[in-house]
């Protein structure tokens, strides 16, 4: 790995780290204003976004010609990504909730559980119905690397996300 991969890709760590900090003040919106709220959300989303694509343009090694047919394909495979990313924000929200009032019963437990699932296979349908889209503007193996970067990315989401949700406490 090349050291401006490694500095982009802790950049885009810190941020994504700094959104999972909020994740329980962002659950508990009762003691916050929730348009400040919001408003600190998106302004971090959309200083990720423009980090997580330095981070891809920096490691792809794209042509101007490559270029140029990638970034629209990319823009709304993260459009559609952002729809799960906002599913996955509720199900923590609600996971938050439900925590915050103790034990979680075994129905919402499986409710929850559901719902994860759901997003994984929504997830990886997404990347599905997408590897024909880059393959059309990519050769495979600059495909192949595109999501390999991604799914690195997404592998810090996870950790971070999986580090800062508590277990759930059985009844």
């Amino acid at each position: 790995m090349n050291k401006k991969y490694l500095a982009n890709l802790w950049c885009l760590t810190v941020l994504i780290f700094s959104v999972t900090l909020m994740l329980p003040s962002y659950a508990d919106k009762k003691n916050m204003d929730e348009s400040s709220v919001v408003s600190n959300m998106e302004e971090l989303r959309d200083e990720i976004t423009v980090n997580k694509k330095l981070v891809v343009a920096n490691n792809m090694s794209l042509t101007d010609g490559e270029a140029k047919v990638f970034w629209p394909v990319y823009d709304a495979y993260q459009k559609d990504l952002h729809e799960i990313n906002l599913r996955l924000a509720r199900l923590i929200d609600d996971y938050a909730a439900a925590f915050n009032k103790g034990a979680i019963s075994n129905e919402k437990a499986t409710q929850l559980i559901d719902e994860a699932i759901a997003i994984e296979m929504e997830e990886a349908n997404l990347k599905r119905r997408y590897v024909p889209k880059l393959s059309a503007v990519l050769p495979g193996a600059k495909v192949a690397r595109y999501l390999q970067i991604e799914n690195k990315m997404r592998a810090i989401v996870r950790y971070e996300l999986a580090e800062a949700i508590p277990l759930v406490l059985a009844k």
